[in-house]
Protein backbone atom coordinates (compact mmCIF):
# COMPACT_ATOMS: atom_id res chain seq x y z
CA UNK A 1 0.00 0.00 0.00
CA UNK A 2 1.56 3.05 -1.31
CA UNK A 3 0.89 6.91 0.44
CA UNK A 4 -0.10 9.73 -1.57
CA UNK A 5 2.29 12.78 -0.60
CA UNK A 6 -0.87 15.06 -1.70
CA UNK A 7 -3.08 13.17 1.03
CA UNK A 8 -0.48 13.56 4.03
CA UNK A 9 -2.66 14.59 7.14
CA UNK A 10 -2.04 17.52 9.57
CA UNK A 11 -2.45 15.06 12.40
CA UNK A 12 0.87 13.79 14.19
CA UNK A 13 1.56 10.91 16.69
CA UNK A 14 3.90 10.11 18.86
CA UNK A 15 4.85 6.43 19.73
CA UNK A 16 7.02 5.61 22.59
CA UNK A 17 8.53 1.80 22.26
CA UNK A 18 9.49 0.34 18.85
CA UNK A 19 8.64 -3.06 19.72
CA UNK A 20 6.04 -5.09 17.46
CA UNK A 21 2.61 -2.92 19.26
CA UNK A 22 4.67 0.33 18.54
CA UNK A 23 6.09 -0.84 14.81
CA UNK A 24 2.40 -1.97 14.10
CA UNK A 25 0.59 0.96 15.12
CA UNK A 26 3.30 3.74 13.45
CA UNK A 27 2.85 1.43 10.13
CA UNK A 28 -1.20 1.76 9.64
CA UNK A 29 -1.00 5.29 10.60
CA UNK A 30 1.72 5.73 8.35
CA UNK A 31 0.38 3.83 5.66
CA UNK A 32 -2.89 6.22 6.46
CA UNK A 33 -1.20 9.51 6.23
CA UNK A 34 -0.57 9.85 9.39
CA UNK A 35 2.80 11.50 10.31
CA UNK A 36 4.74 9.80 13.72
CA UNK A 37 7.32 9.64 15.51
CA UNK A 38 8.53 5.73 17.14
CA UNK A 39 10.75 6.66 19.87
CA UNK A 40 13.27 3.97 20.44
CA UNK A 41 15.62 3.79 23.99
CA UNK A 42 17.66 1.19 22.19
CA UNK A 43 20.91 1.59 21.55
CA UNK A 44 21.07 4.86 24.00
CA UNK A 45 19.68 2.35 26.88
CA UNK A 46 18.92 -1.45 26.52
CA UNK A 47 16.42 -3.45 29.09
CA UNK A 48 17.64 -6.10 30.38
CA UNK A 49 15.93 -8.58 27.47
CA UNK A 50 17.27 -6.67 24.82
CA UNK A 51 20.65 -7.06 23.33
CA UNK A 52 20.18 -5.88 19.17
CA UNK A 53 19.67 -2.28 18.19
CA UNK A 54 16.91 -3.03 15.55
CA UNK A 55 13.17 -2.39 16.04
CA UNK A 56 10.87 -5.59 16.75
CA UNK A 57 13.37 -7.64 18.64
CA UNK A 58 12.10 -11.06 19.39
CA UNK A 59 13.02 -11.65 22.93
CA UNK A 60 12.13 -15.15 23.83
CA UNK A 61 11.32 -17.47 21.27
CA UNK A 62 11.00 -16.77 17.43
CA UNK A 63 7.77 -18.54 16.94
CA UNK A 64 5.09 -16.93 16.20
CA UNK A 65 2.66 -20.13 17.19
CA UNK A 66 0.23 -22.10 14.68
CA UNK A 67 -0.24 -20.68 11.44
CA UNK A 68 -3.38 -22.92 11.18
CA UNK A 69 -7.02 -21.18 11.28
CA UNK A 70 -8.50 -23.85 13.11
CA UNK A 71 -6.78 -22.20 15.82
CA UNK A 72 -7.12 -18.75 17.68
CA UNK A 73 -4.26 -17.41 17.12
CA UNK A 74 -4.11 -18.84 13.49
CA UNK A 75 -7.50 -16.97 12.98
CA UNK A 76 -6.00 -13.94 14.50
CA UNK A 77 -3.15 -13.62 12.04
CA UNK A 78 -5.48 -14.01 9.32
CA UNK A 79 -7.28 -11.00 10.19
CA UNK A 80 -4.20 -9.17 10.84
CA UNK A 81 -2.96 -10.48 7.35
CA UNK A 82 -6.46 -8.72 5.77
CA UNK A 83 -5.51 -5.60 7.53
CA UNK A 84 -2.28 -5.06 5.88
CA UNK A 85 -0.37 -6.47 9.10
CA UNK A 86 3.55 -4.92 9.14
CA UNK A 87 4.67 -8.02 11.68
CA UNK A 88 2.68 -10.59 9.76
CA UNK A 89 4.61 -9.60 6.22
CA UNK A 90 7.61 -9.33 8.05
CA UNK A 91 7.08 -12.97 9.30
CA UNK A 92 5.93 -14.65 5.92
CA UNK A 93 9.01 -12.76 4.55
CA UNK A 94 11.68 -14.08 7.43
CA UNK A 95 9.61 -17.36 8.01
CA UNK A 96 11.58 -20.67 8.85
CA UNK A 97 10.54 -24.37 9.22
CA UNK A 98 8.52 -25.21 11.96
CA UNK A 99 5.69 -27.44 10.62
CA UNK A 100 2.77 -25.71 11.60
CA UNK A 101 3.51 -23.42 13.11
CA UNK A 102 5.11 -19.63 11.70
CA UNK A 103 8.56 -19.23 13.31
CA UNK A 104 10.98 -16.27 12.14
CA UNK A 105 14.87 -16.27 11.82
CA UNK A 106 14.63 -13.21 14.10
CA UNK A 107 17.80 -10.98 12.98
CA UNK A 108 16.19 -11.05 9.74
CA UNK A 109 12.64 -10.44 10.90
CA UNK A 110 13.63 -7.14 12.91
CA UNK A 111 16.34 -6.22 10.04
CA UNK A 112 12.66 -6.43 7.37
CA UNK A 113 11.13 -4.36 10.31
CA UNK A 114 13.53 -1.72 10.78
CA UNK A 115 14.21 -1.10 6.88
CA UNK A 116 10.74 -0.65 6.58
CA UNK A 117 9.81 1.54 9.43
CA UNK A 118 12.80 3.75 8.76
CA UNK A 119 12.17 3.48 5.30
CA UNK A 120 8.63 4.85 5.32
CA UNK A 121 8.32 8.88 4.67
CA UNK A 122 5.75 9.70 7.38
CA UNK A 123 7.42 7.46 9.90
CA UNK A 124 10.74 9.42 11.77
CA UNK A 125 12.44 6.76 14.32
CA UNK A 126 14.70 8.84 17.03
CA UNK A 127 16.65 7.16 19.27
CA UNK A 128 15.73 8.31 23.08
CA UNK A 129 14.57 7.09 26.02
CA UNK A 130 11.05 8.63 27.15
CA UNK A 131 10.63 8.30 31.03
CA UNK A 132 7.29 9.81 31.73
CA UNK A 133 3.99 10.24 30.33
CA UNK A 134 4.13 13.68 30.57
CA UNK A 135 7.70 14.11 29.37
CA UNK A 136 7.95 17.76 27.37
CA UNK A 137 8.90 15.67 24.27
CA UNK A 138 5.54 14.47 23.93
CA UNK A 139 4.58 17.75 23.95
CA UNK A 140 2.13 19.20 20.92
CA UNK A 141 1.60 15.98 19.46
CA UNK A 142 -2.28 15.06 18.66
CA UNK A 143 -2.09 11.70 20.19
CA UNK A 144 0.56 9.45 22.38
CA UNK A 145 0.74 5.70 22.13
CA UNK A 146 2.66 4.33 25.43
CA UNK A 147 3.67 0.92 23.49
CA UNK A 148 6.65 -0.16 25.93
CA UNK A 149 6.38 -3.73 26.19
CA UNK A 150 6.13 -5.79 29.39
CA UNK A 151 9.61 -4.29 30.30
CA UNK A 152 8.79 -1.26 30.45
CA UNK A 153 11.98 0.90 32.54
CA UNK A 154 11.23 1.96 36.15
CA UNK A 155 10.94 5.29 35.25
CA UNK A 156 8.78 5.14 32.72
CA UNK A 157 6.18 2.41 34.93
CA UNK A 158 6.63 5.21 37.72
CA UNK A 159 5.30 7.92 35.40
CA UNK A 160 2.37 5.44 34.21
CA UNK A 161 1.27 4.58 37.54
CA UNK A 162 0.79 8.24 38.72
CA UNK A 163 -1.05 8.15 35.58
CA UNK A 164 -3.41 5.40 36.02
CA UNK A 165 -3.23 5.07 40.03
CA UNK A 166 -0.33 2.88 41.71
CA UNK A 167 -3.57 -0.26 42.50
CA UNK A 168 -4.05 -0.50 38.99
CA UNK A 169 -0.22 -1.12 37.62
CA UNK A 170 0.96 -5.08 38.50
CA UNK A 171 4.73 -5.90 37.99
CA UNK A 172 4.66 -9.20 38.74
CA UNK A 173 2.14 -11.88 36.71
CA UNK A 174 0.46 -14.89 38.55
CA UNK A 175 -1.43 -17.08 35.58
CA UNK A 176 -3.19 -20.01 36.76
CA UNK A 177 -4.31 -22.70 33.89
CA UNK A 178 -7.99 -22.14 31.99
CA UNK A 179 -9.91 -25.54 31.03
CA UNK A 180 -12.95 -25.94 28.76
CA UNK A 181 -15.76 -26.44 30.83
CA UNK A 182 -17.24 -29.20 28.69
CA UNK A 183 -13.69 -31.36 28.90
CA UNK A 184 -14.35 -31.97 32.71
CA UNK A 185 -15.64 -34.93 33.80
CA UNK A 186 -18.83 -33.86 35.92
CA UNK A 187 -19.17 -37.51 37.00
CA UNK A 188 -16.21 -36.86 39.07
CA UNK A 189 -16.35 -33.30 39.50
CA UNK A 190 -19.25 -31.54 41.78
CA UNK A 191 -20.84 -28.38 42.35
CA UNK A 192 -20.23 -26.45 45.38
CA UNK A 193 -18.60 -23.89 47.35
CA UNK A 194 -16.85 -24.24 50.53
CA UNK A 195 -18.51 -21.77 53.25
CA UNK A 196 -22.12 -21.84 51.40
CA UNK A 197 -22.96 -25.95 50.28
CA UNK A 198 -25.85 -24.55 48.87
CA UNK A 199 -24.25 -22.64 46.18
CA UNK A 200 -22.90 -23.67 43.29
CA UNK A 201 -20.10 -21.30 42.38
CA UNK A 202 -17.17 -23.77 42.08
CA UNK A 203 -16.73 -27.35 40.30
CA UNK A 204 -14.71 -28.97 42.60
CA UNK A 205 -12.74 -32.26 41.82
CA UNK A 206 -12.07 -34.40 44.57
CA UNK A 207 -9.00 -36.23 45.56
CA UNK A 208 -8.81 -39.53 47.58
CA UNK A 209 -4.96 -39.69 50.04
CA UNK A 210 -3.55 -41.60 47.87
CA UNK A 211 -5.18 -40.09 44.37
CA UNK A 212 -3.30 -36.74 45.80
CA UNK A 213 -0.40 -38.29 47.35
CA UNK A 214 0.43 -39.63 43.81
CA UNK A 215 -0.39 -36.02 42.39
CA UNK A 216 2.04 -34.28 44.88
CA UNK A 217 4.97 -36.38 44.33
CA UNK A 218 4.53 -35.99 40.32
CA UNK A 219 4.14 -32.06 41.12
CA UNK A 220 7.71 -31.95 43.20
CA UNK A 221 9.08 -34.27 40.19
CA UNK A 222 8.02 -32.43 37.02
CA UNK A 223 10.15 -30.13 35.16
CA UNK A 224 9.93 -26.38 35.87
CA UNK A 225 10.53 -23.59 32.96
CA UNK A 226 13.89 -21.61 33.91
CA UNK A 227 13.75 -18.88 34.31
CA UNK A 228 15.31 -16.16 31.17
CA UNK A 229 18.65 -14.19 32.36
CA UNK A 230 16.84 -11.42 32.40
CA UNK A 231 14.19 -12.24 34.59
CA UNK A 232 14.84 -12.55 38.39
CA UNK A 233 12.94 -15.63 40.72
CA UNK A 234 11.69 -13.72 42.79
CA UNK A 235 7.70 -15.40 44.34
CA UNK A 236 5.72 -13.48 46.59
CA UNK A 237 3.14 -15.32 49.60
CA UNK A 238 0.23 -13.75 47.39
CA UNK A 239 0.88 -15.77 44.13
CA UNK A 240 3.63 -18.67 44.90
CA UNK A 241 3.90 -21.32 42.17
CA UNK A 242 1.41 -24.77 43.36
CA UNK A 243 4.88 -26.56 43.05
CA UNK A 244 6.60 -23.98 45.27
CA UNK A 245 3.98 -24.55 47.95
CA UNK A 246 4.08 -28.37 47.73
CA UNK A 247 7.76 -28.19 48.53
CA UNK A 248 7.31 -26.51 51.78
CA UNK A 249 5.81 -30.20 52.88
CA UNK A 250 2.98 -33.09 51.58
CA UNK A 251 -0.18 -30.76 53.72
CA UNK A 252 0.85 -27.58 53.11
CA UNK A 253 -1.45 -27.75 49.34
CA UNK A 254 -4.31 -29.66 52.04
CA UNK A 255 -4.25 -26.43 54.21
CA UNK A 256 -4.53 -23.87 51.32
CA UNK A 257 -5.62 -24.01 47.97
CA UNK A 258 -6.67 -27.89 48.17
CA UNK A 259 -8.18 -27.72 51.52
CA UNK A 260 -11.39 -30.25 51.54
CA UNK A 261 -13.37 -27.86 54.55
CA UNK A 262 -17.02 -27.03 53.78
CA UNK A 263 -17.06 -29.65 50.97
CA UNK A 264 -18.92 -32.97 50.82
CA UNK A 265 -18.16 -35.39 47.76
CA UNK A 266 -22.03 -36.24 46.41
CA UNK A 267 -20.95 -39.78 45.70
CA UNK A 268 -19.52 -40.59 49.27
CA UNK A 269 -21.23 -38.70 51.44
CA UNK A 270 -18.13 -37.39 53.34
CA UNK A 271 -15.39 -35.20 53.06
CA UNK A 272 -12.74 -35.97 50.37
CA UNK A 273 -8.71 -35.42 50.93
CA UNK A 274 -7.98 -32.84 48.96
CA UNK A 275 -10.53 -30.93 46.38
CA UNK A 276 -9.44 -28.75 43.37
CA UNK A 277 -11.78 -26.13 42.89
CA UNK A 278 -12.49 -24.69 39.62
CA UNK A 279 -13.76 -21.21 39.16
CA UNK A 280 -16.06 -19.74 36.27
CA UNK A 281 -14.39 -17.07 33.78
CA UNK A 282 -16.93 -16.61 32.03
CA UNK A 283 -20.97 -15.84 32.95
CA UNK A 284 -21.48 -18.58 30.21
CA UNK A 285 -19.38 -20.97 32.48
CA UNK A 286 -17.78 -22.57 29.03
CA UNK A 287 -14.10 -21.74 30.73
CA UNK A 288 -12.97 -22.86 34.25
CA UNK A 289 -9.35 -21.22 36.21
CA UNK A 290 -7.70 -23.92 38.57
CA UNK A 291 -7.86 -22.00 41.24
CA UNK A 292 -4.23 -21.59 43.26
CA UNK A 293 -2.58 -23.44 40.64
CA UNK A 294 -0.45 -20.43 38.99
CA UNK A 295 2.95 -22.38 37.89
CA UNK A 296 6.40 -22.36 36.67
CA UNK A 297 6.40 -26.35 35.23
CA UNK A 298 6.51 -26.55 31.69
CA UNK A 299 3.62 -26.99 29.48
CA UNK A 300 4.08 -30.35 28.62
CA UNK A 301 4.40 -31.18 32.32
CA UNK A 302 0.92 -29.17 33.34
CA UNK A 303 -0.98 -31.42 30.91
CA UNK A 304 0.55 -34.62 32.62
CA UNK A 305 0.53 -33.43 35.63
CA UNK A 306 -2.70 -31.68 36.15
CA UNK A 307 -4.87 -34.50 34.07
CA UNK A 308 -3.46 -36.62 37.19
CA UNK A 309 -6.88 -34.70 39.40
CA UNK A 310 -10.01 -37.03 39.11
CA UNK A 311 -12.39 -35.44 36.69
CA UNK A 312 -9.60 -33.74 34.85
CA UNK A 313 -7.94 -36.69 33.05
CA UNK A 314 -8.83 -35.40 29.31
CA UNK A 315 -8.81 -31.80 30.47
CA UNK A 316 -8.09 -29.09 27.48
CA UNK A 317 -6.06 -26.30 28.05
CA UNK A 318 -7.33 -23.03 26.88
CA UNK A 319 -4.13 -21.27 28.77
CA UNK A 320 -1.78 -22.73 30.20
CA UNK A 321 -0.40 -21.35 33.77
CA UNK A 322 2.57 -18.91 34.04
CA UNK A 323 4.85 -16.86 36.62
CA UNK A 324 6.78 -13.82 35.08
CA UNK A 325 7.59 -10.32 35.11
CA UNK A 326 4.98 -8.58 32.93
CA UNK A 327 4.21 -5.04 33.59
CA UNK A 328 0.33 -4.13 33.11
CA UNK A 329 -2.56 -2.04 33.51
CA UNK A 330 -5.88 -3.09 34.95
CA UNK A 331 -7.42 -2.70 31.49
CA UNK A 332 -11.19 -2.36 32.34
CA UNK A 333 -10.44 0.49 35.03
CA UNK A 334 -7.83 2.08 33.28
CA UNK A 335 -8.63 2.55 30.02
CA UNK A 336 -11.25 3.40 27.46
CA UNK A 337 -12.35 0.99 24.69
CA UNK A 338 -10.06 2.80 22.40
CA UNK A 339 -7.31 1.97 24.16
CA UNK A 340 -7.14 5.68 26.00
CA UNK A 341 -6.35 6.01 29.32
CA UNK A 342 -9.14 7.48 31.00
CA UNK A 343 -6.97 10.12 33.09
CA UNK A 344 -4.94 11.55 30.11
CA UNK A 345 -7.21 13.07 27.34
CA UNK A 346 -4.49 11.90 24.16
CA UNK A 347 -2.51 9.00 26.08
CA UNK A 348 -3.00 5.39 24.39
CA UNK A 349 -1.65 2.28 25.29
CA UNK A 350 -0.88 -0.33 23.01
CA UNK A 351 0.14 -3.95 23.34
CA UNK A 352 1.38 -6.15 26.10
CA UNK A 353 1.11 -3.47 28.24
CA UNK A 354 -2.39 -3.08 27.87
CA UNK A 355 -2.96 -7.11 29.19
CA UNK A 356 -2.72 -8.43 25.82
CA UNK A 357 -0.36 -11.58 26.42
CA UNK A 358 2.53 -12.56 23.43
CA UNK A 359 3.62 -11.61 19.94
CA UNK A 360 0.83 -11.98 17.44
CA UNK A 361 -1.64 -10.22 20.43
CA UNK A 362 0.66 -7.37 21.09
CA UNK A 363 0.94 -6.44 17.57
CA UNK A 364 -2.67 -6.81 16.84
CA UNK A 365 -3.92 -4.81 19.85
CA UNK A 366 -1.33 -2.25 17.76
CA UNK A 367 -2.45 -3.25 14.78
CA UNK A 368 -6.43 -1.91 15.78
CA UNK A 369 -4.66 1.01 17.59
CA UNK A 370 -3.48 2.50 14.22
CA UNK A 371 -6.58 1.77 12.41
CA UNK A 372 -8.53 3.45 14.72
CA UNK A 373 -6.42 6.73 15.20
CA UNK A 374 -5.83 6.51 11.52
CA UNK A 375 -10.04 6.82 11.20
CA UNK A 376 -10.10 9.50 13.89
CA UNK A 377 -7.67 11.63 12.70
CA UNK A 378 -8.99 11.14 8.54
CA UNK A 379 -12.66 12.32 9.98
CA UNK A 380 -14.12 8.34 10.10
CA UNK A 381 -14.78 6.33 12.78
CA UNK A 382 -13.38 2.30 13.61
CA UNK A 383 -15.09 0.60 16.44
CA UNK A 384 -13.80 -2.19 18.38
CA UNK A 385 -14.37 -5.46 15.93
CA UNK A 386 -16.78 -7.91 17.02
CA UNK A 387 -16.71 -10.49 19.79
CA UNK A 388 -17.19 -13.73 17.10
CA UNK A 389 -13.69 -12.47 15.59
CA UNK A 390 -10.48 -13.14 16.60
CA UNK A 391 -9.51 -9.76 16.99
CA UNK A 392 -12.55 -8.30 18.79
CA UNK A 393 -12.54 -11.54 21.22
CA UNK A 394 -8.56 -10.51 22.62
CA UNK A 395 -9.58 -6.70 23.14
CA UNK A 396 -12.99 -7.59 24.08
CA UNK A 397 -11.15 -9.52 27.11
CA UNK A 398 -9.58 -5.83 28.17
CA UNK A 399 -12.69 -4.14 28.63
CA UNK A 400 -14.60 -7.23 30.48
CA UNK A 401 -14.91 -6.15 34.35
CA UNK A 402 -13.80 -8.96 36.51
CA UNK A 403 -12.06 -8.64 40.43
CA UNK A 404 -9.11 -10.01 39.43
CA UNK A 405 -8.17 -9.18 35.53
CA UNK A 406 -4.93 -10.81 33.73
CA UNK A 407 -3.57 -11.18 30.47
CA UNK A 408 -4.35 -13.17 28.08
CA UNK A 409 -3.85 -14.73 24.50
CA UNK A 410 -6.14 -14.97 21.43
CA UNK A 411 -8.24 -18.04 22.24
CA UNK A 412 -11.74 -19.50 21.47
CA UNK A 413 -12.78 -19.28 24.97
CA UNK A 414 -12.71 -15.24 24.97
CA UNK A 415 -15.20 -15.50 22.14
CA UNK A 416 -19.28 -15.85 22.90
CA UNK A 417 -20.44 -19.64 23.13
CA UNK A 418 -21.52 -21.21 19.99
CA UNK A 419 -24.76 -22.29 21.86
CA UNK A 420 -23.89 -25.84 20.26
CA UNK A 421 -22.73 -29.11 20.87
CA UNK A 422 -19.81 -30.57 19.13
CA UNK A 423 -16.53 -32.28 19.37
CA UNK A 424 -13.50 -30.52 19.85
CA UNK A 425 -12.27 -30.42 16.23
CA UNK A 426 -15.34 -29.34 15.06
CA UNK A 427 -16.18 -26.90 17.72
CA UNK A 428 -12.82 -25.20 16.56
CA UNK A 429 -14.08 -25.27 12.87
CA UNK A 430 -17.20 -23.76 14.03
CA UNK A 431 -15.54 -20.54 15.93
CA UNK A 432 -13.07 -20.38 13.15
CA UNK A 433 -16.03 -20.41 9.99
CA UNK A 434 -17.69 -17.97 12.45
CA UNK A 435 -14.80 -15.30 13.36
CA UNK A 436 -13.97 -15.06 9.71
CA UNK A 437 -17.53 -14.50 8.31
CA UNK A 438 -17.80 -11.57 11.21
CA UNK A 439 -13.96 -9.98 10.55
CA UNK A 440 -15.59 -9.43 6.52
CA UNK A 441 -18.53 -8.07 7.43
CA UNK A 442 -17.18 -5.90 10.24
CA UNK A 443 -14.27 -5.13 7.16
CA UNK A 444 -16.85 -4.50 5.06
CA UNK A 445 -18.47 -1.96 7.43
CA UNK A 446 -15.47 0.14 8.00
CA UNK A 447 -14.72 0.09 4.41
CA UNK A 448 -11.11 -0.17 4.68
CA UNK A 449 -10.92 1.92 7.52
CA UNK A 450 -13.85 4.21 6.89
CA UNK A 451 -16.88 5.39 8.55
CA UNK A 452 -18.44 2.14 10.48
CA UNK A 453 -21.99 2.01 10.59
Amino acid sequence: MGVDMNDVNQAKVAIVGGGLAGCECAWRLAEAGVSCVVFEMKPERYSPAHVEPGLAELVCSNSLRSDENTTAVGQLKREMRDAGSLVLEAADATCVPAGKALAVDRERFSQYITERIEGHALIEVRRAEVKDVDAPELAGYDAVVIAAGPLASDELAVSLARAVGDERLYFYDAIAPIIAADSVDLNKAFWGSRWRPEDDDYLNCPMTEEEYLAFYNELLAADKVKPHDFEKEIHFEGCLPVEAMAERGPQTLTFGPLKPVGLTDPRTGGRPFAVVQLRAENKERTRFNMVGFQTKLTYPEQKRVFRMIPGLENAEFERMGSIHRNTYVNAPHALSEDLRLKSRENVYLAGQITGVEGYVESAACGLWLGMHLAAKFTGAHVDLPPRETAMGALLGHLFEETDNFQPSNVQFGLMPPLNARAGKNKRKEMYASRAEKAWAEWRERTAQGGDAE
